[in-house]
């Protein structure tokens, strides 16, 4: 009867990969993770904001939009710019809609980007402070949104605190459990790549906004933990797995030590972002008590060179292409976006998205990686030999199928 109950399980298990996108196929044995280029999703577990709320928070940010670029450093708003090149409206940056991430996975995907807030009571974002506003104005008829868990301690994921709340995920720990689940499904995967963002601050522009704390070095363990927890250590690629016996994190990256495809086969890689998307300069209380991220289960971006570094985020290809393809080159993984703010499916402009991909950036990241946009243009995003990676065309070996 076992033998029979394993055999049945085996052909379902053969069914479900089947029913995948192709996984990346036809590379050197000795092909590393860095030599490879993902096709992923930015802000992976959102649901649509409700178009009220949208409209509300549009007009309150129209009014504010000046002072909120003045208070900015000459640096940071340069950085701003470059990662917001069309401006920001909200109602067409939030323009999209992603499935869960066991049908994102399936489609090929292997890049998820999460975005976490602190929330160690609970409780702290029951009640959205847009819904709460627009029921005193009478108004009822508002998309629906699970409060699963939020009444506990613990990491609650959404893309924005009180406006853009919607998610298939309330919890890091649900998010998680879904990772697992599928990469248990399907142990054949190669990594999957996870941006991870501590968001420390709100957008408190509705009345009695919820309070979004800061992410001190006791949350860091408590974010590690809760990957352990659910994971485990193999299913881990962490700092440590790739410094070896290099003297620094960034010594080891530049001397390309990074594991293979071959060895890295269901497993992830999970990489903290910075509050602010990397606007802010700050380092990380991720890095106290830790140098080179001993110990740690994520890789931080940063700017290259500092002894940590392995991850760099240049979102705007087209004006960082030279950058991104001398980084990649040396070593270091680097993340860009195919599209930014629904801009290059309204208009339906490739040329963002060859950018991305002539880059050599690991991680492509795209909000349209299937057919049907809002905008009901022809724009979508696969990665160009059709299955779930390929080659570097920048550095992976001359045998390599690009």
């Amino acid at each position: 009867m076992k033998k029979i109950i394993l055999s049945t399980f085996g052909l379902l298990s053969a069914f479900s990969v089947a029913q995948n996108k192709k996984e990346f196929s036809g590379y050197p044995k000795d092909l590393k993770i860095n030599q490879i280029q993902v096709l992923g999703t930015h802000n992976s577990y959102a649901k649509p904001v409700d178009p009220k709320v949208l409209k509300m928070a549009g007009s309150i940010m129209e009014k504010f939009k000046g002072s909120f670029l003045n208070n900015m450093s000459p640096e940071e708003k340069a950085k701003f710019q470059e990662y917001h090149p069309n401006g920001l409206d909200f109602a067409e940056a939030l323009n999209y809609n992603h499935p869960d991430f066991n049908e994102q996975l399936n489609a090929g995907m292997r890049n998820i980007e999460i975005d976490v807030y602190y929330d160690p009571t609970g409780n702290r974002f029951n009640k959205p402070a847009s819904y709460e506003m627009l029921k005193k104005q009478g108004i009822t008829d508002l998309a629906p949104f699970s409060t699963e868990d939020l009444d506990k301690p613990g990491f609650k994921v959404m893309h924005i605190a009180d406006l853009d709340f919607r998610t298939h995920y309330t919890t890091f720990r649900k998010a998680l459990q879904a990772l697992k689940d599928w990469s248990d499904k399907n142990p054949g995967h190669i990594p999957i790549f996870i941006q991870v963002e501590a968001k420390d601050s709100g957008l408190p522009i509705f009345p009695n906004a919820a309070e979004v704390l800061k992410f001190d070095q006791k949350a860091f363990d408590d974010l590690d933990q809760e990957v352990l927890s659910v994971l485990g250590r193999d299913k881990i690629i962490a700092p440590d797995d790739v410094k070896g016996k290099y003297k620094t994190l960034n010594e080891a990256v530049l001397h390309h030590n990074w594991p293979t495809v071959n060895d890295s086969k269901g497993k992830f890689v999970f990489i903290l972002l910075p509050s602010s998307a990397g606007i802010s300069n700050n380092e990380s209380a991720y890095l106290a008590g830790h140098p080179n991220l001993k110990g740690r289960m994520m890789f931080v971006e940063s700017a290259p060179g500092k002894d940590y570094s392995a991850f760099v985020l240049y979102d705007n290809a087209i004006v960082r292409q030279n950058e991104i393809q001398k980084l990649v080159k040396e070593g270091y993984l680097v993340r860009t976006r195919s599209d930014i703010e629904t801009y290059e499916a309204k208009v339906n402009d490739r040329t963002r998205e060859k950018a991305a991909f002539s880059s050599g950036a690991q991680v492509v990241s795209t909000d349209f990686f299937r057919k049907g946009n809002a905008y009901g243009t022809d724009y979508y995003v696969t990665v160009p030999n059709g299955e779930t990676a390929r080659c570097n065309p920048v550095n992976s070996p001359a045998n390599c199928p690009k």
